[in-house]
């Protein structure tokens, strides 16, 4: 029996990134999927298209390339996540359909942005340290202990569900891992600690996905603000704008 023409299931329809692949990996913690992420930028040509937290301590990087690319960078960044002992799941999407795209949070636009931007960092000769927790006061705690024991900055701090919460340092490599290692002494006084990681060269790709405060001084608008003119009446006049100025705190001996 023939087809007519129209009836015919019509070819899939050409669309952008069709040749090119979805890649994720799972873990159940924070500082080991950074460190996964980490890796698989470090082995092949992929972006970063950012990490999903679905709760209960579940964290997926999902990354973005040519098919091949995709598929070492995947099997790299199991074998780390397996190394580290939190491998839960990882998957290859050769050639996604625009729908899956749409509604998952691993949209072609945001690698498109992240592509035109990738590089190494301006702070790529800085390394950061990740210390994960089961519990706030183990992070705080530990946390007052890094700062205290090296020169480096705490930029910020990520929770994924079931009490686990990491806080993120940044400096030079020595000094972070002198930070992490006194992080470590602490969590474990309290009982809590999870999971550590160092990465000592940060790729531009993996800074931007990061929870990491600027820590600098929000730049505000005018203000308008009523004056006394030399005759006596008020006048309308704007403050200068506020620059941004870096925060330092100086502790004393």
């Amino acid at each position: 029996m023939k087809i007519s023409p129209s009836r015919r299931i019509p070819k899939r329809q050409h669309y952008e990134f069709q040749d090119s692949a979805l890649g994720l990996v799972s873990t159940q913690s924070f500082p080991a999927i950074v460190g996964t992420a980490d890796m698989m930028l470090k082995s092949a040509e992929v972006t970063l298209v950012g990490y999903e937290k679905i709760g209960g301590g579940y964290c997926t990087a999902v990354v973005r390339g040519k098919i091949s690319d995709v598929r070492l960078a995947v099997e790299e960044g199991a074998k780390t996540a397996e190394k580290f002992g939190q491998l839960i799941s990882h998957l290859v999407i050769p050639r996604p359909m625009p729908n899956l795209e749409a509604i998952f949070p691993i949209g072609s636009k945001l690698s498109e942005i992240a592509q035109q931007q990738r590089g190494y960092s301006r702070l790529s000769n800085n390394s950061i340290g990740l210390l994960e927790t089961r519990g706030f006061p183990a992070l705080v705690g530990a946390s007052d202990a890094m700062l205290k024991a090296a020169d480096v900055q705490l930029t910020s701090y990520e929770k994924i569900g079931s009490g686990l919460c990491t806080a993120i340092v940044r400096g030079s490599v020595s000094n972070v891992a002198v930070s992490i290692e006194a992080g470590m002494n602490e969590a474990e006084r309290i009982g809590s600690l999870n999971a550590v990681m160092i990465i000592p060269r940060l790729l531009e790709d993996l800074e931007k996905t990061l929870p990491i405060a600027s820590c600098w001084l929000e730049q505000r608008q005018p203000l308008p603000v009523l004056l006394p003119n030399k005759v006596g009446t008020e006048q309308l006049v704007e403050l200068p704008e506020v620059v941004r100025v870096p925060l330092s705190i100086e502790l004393e001996d």
